[in-house]
């Protein structure tokens, strides 16, 4: 009995690493500290990548005249992108996301 719980417990505080890492800047403490659990290191390569791009994205913000659709694009996606990679989290599931594992599994 007290096993599983033990396991429960380790089970829990994997997928809170795991959607931590798809909280921005919050993808570094995943990436550092887990790299013994598979699960939360293949989330956390791929919440570095999607915190990336939004930094790109404040700073296309100074591109004159494309900047802001630049901005605005990537601001929808890196929403969407983070919002499917804790829904993956929470289905315990390794879901490779588009255009971003692609970078990710360089890492």
């Amino acid at each position: 009995m007290a096993k599983d719980m033990v396991h429960g417990e380790a089970g829990v505080r994997s997928s809170v690493m795991a959607a931590m890492s798809y909280l921005g800047i919050l993808c570094l403490v995943p990436l550092t500290m887990n790299k013994d659990d598979e699960f939360v290191y293949f989330h956390a390569r791929q919440g570095l990548v999607i915190w990336i791009w939004s930094v790109l994205a404040v700073m296309a913000l100074h591109l004159p005249g494309i900047g802001k659709s630049i901005f605005s694009i990537s601001a929808f996606a890196v929403l969407a992108l983070s919002l499917a990679g804790v829904a993956a989290v929470l289905l315990r599931k390794a879901w490779k996301l588009p255009l971003v594992h692609t970078v990710a599994a360089k890492i």
